[in-house]
């Protein structure tokens, strides 16, 4: 296993973390029960894994009970995250970014989880009901408690991360740390905005459906239906992506992993691994056996040839204003080039595509 920093944290994290989603029943995500929990969390110990990540809506609690159980007597061993936003019963309190529901939350999560801290408290989206220095507020008080040792943000857009740090600055308030978000080679929306943001605030992204839901894994075909027992048959799909062009991604990934002799999915994985800002890349493994392929992915070397027709066919151009931008920068502005030459050295760090991938 190879080790990274937890974001903008002196905190030290496996590049591949243990999702958890897959635990317990009320989410058709897995269905792990308490002894498959048991075995899958000791496996990946074992394998170095130190970063495990959850959520209280997992479930509705139950993933977080099932980990607490499984970790017992090990729990200060590991780097241990979990969420709170995301309605956890009908009563309308008890959703959101609000101080009430954070407070409850973090009680909650520590309760089931059977720990009297987390290491790192993400809030699980943005809350456009709640004043968001409310949310700042709270979680700045959790830090200073005790209860919380870092912060993190998950499925917000670029601008409202920005924000939030901005407040967090102004007002002296513990700081994000890190960002969960959803990126994959059938999934590369955070290349416009996101990973140039979280280079400039030092914000470690830890991915989440690295492979989309199940789809890079490279089983599924064009003509064929799911079968029974997969993640696709039983769930639908997970995240969104333009199908064809995600099965010529797949035809990319099997050529590329067959020069590699491994499958598509230890590729996916290798691939995002590579890619700049990465914290750890979260695997929801419903099977050891698939867990222990998706561990290789951290040793798995990609030559420049790979590389090169992954982003060729996972490419989703470059939509505006992020072209204008990149071409006042390095097209237009001599400065670059004088300063960074390396960045030049191959004729350009930025091609212009708006006239051919992105408008069609």
């Amino acid at each position: 296993m190879k080790y990274r920093k937890l974001g903008n944290s002196g905190l030290l994290v496996s590049a591949v973390a243990l999702g958890t989603m897959q635990f317990g029943n009320k989410m058709n995500m897995g269905n792990l029960d308490q002894n498959a929990t048991n075995a899958m969390v000791k496996f990946a110990l074992d394998q170095g894994i130190n970063f495990i990540d959850t959520a209280d809506v997992y479930s509705l609690g139950e993933s977080e009970t099932l980990l607490g159980n499984a970790l017992k007597g090990i729990r200060a061993e590991i780097v241990l995250a979990s969420k709170v936003r995301l309605p956890m019963s009908e009563n309308m309190n008890r959703s959101g970014a609000t101080r009430v529901n954070i407070m409850r939350g973090i009680e909650s999560s520590l309760k089931r989880l059977q720990t009297d801290y987390l290491d790192l408290y993400q809030v699980h989206g943005w809350d456009s009901n709640t004043p968001l220095e409310e949310t700042l507020r709270t979680l700045d008080d959790l830090v200073r408690q005790g209860k919380v040792r870092h912060i993190g943000l998950s499925n917000y857009l670029a601008w409202q991360a920005a924000t939030a740090l901005g407040i967090q600055e102004r007002e002296h308030l513990e700081k994000f740390v890190t960002a969960q978000l959803y990126y994959s080679l059938v999934g590369r929306d955070l290349e416009h905005d996101w990973l140039s943001c979280a280079a400039y605030h030092h914000l470690g992204i830890l991915v989440w459906s690295p492979l989309a839901g199940g789809f890079l894994s490279g089983k599924y075909d064009r003509n064929t239906p799911p079968a029974a027992g997969t993640r696709f048959a039983e769930a639908g799909q997970f995240v969104m992506f333009d199908k064809e062009q995600a099965f010529s991604v797949v035809d990319v990934l099997r050529a590329v992993a067959k020069r590699h002799e491994v499958s598509p999915a230890r590729v996916a994985l290798a691939w995002l691994l590579s890619r700049p800002m990465i914290s750890s890349v979260i695997i929801g493994a419903r099977q050891i056996p698939h867990l222990k392929d998706n561990l290789a992915a951290v040793d798995l070397e990609l030559s420049s040839e790979d590389m090169q027709q992954l982003h060729v066919v996972s490419d989703p151009g470059t939509p505006y204003p992020k072209w204008m931008v990149l071409q006042l920068d390095q097209a237009e502005d001599p400065r670059p080039a004088i300063l960074e030459p390396e960045r030049f050295a191959d004729g350009g760090s930025w091609q212009d595509l708006r006239g051919t991938k992105w408008m069609g």
